[in-house]
């Protein structure tokens, strides 16, 4: 299986990277690796996170990490990563 960034996830991730150098950017850096390295961890078992909170679908899958929720489908040969929220009751990127 493959695991696709949307452009939803790329962009959250990056603004709050953004947002994490004003203070520190080498906790930035590390931030950053630290989500993808999380993301790359999906892979061998999709179905181990639990079932999306925003969304009525089994395919979709929430991953906690530090307080963000990485949002992501499982389709037949890939996975879409295309959430990253904090805080959020809701969740209109898919």
């Amino acid at each position: 299986m493959r695991i696709l960034l949307k452009s939803s996830f790329v962009d959250r991730l990056e603004n709050q990277v953004i947002y994490i150098a004003k203070d520190s950017p080498s906790r930035a850096r590390k931030f950053n690796m630290d989500v993808l390295k999380e993301v790359k961890n999906i892979h061998p078992n999709p179905y181990g996170f639990r079932k999306s909170t925003y969304f009525e679908d089994n395919t979709i899958r929430d991953l906690i990490f530090k307080g963000y929720t990485i949002v992501y489908k499982i389709n037949e040969e890939t996975i879409e990563v295309f959430g990253f929220v904090k805080y959020q009751e809701k969740l209109h990127d898919y």
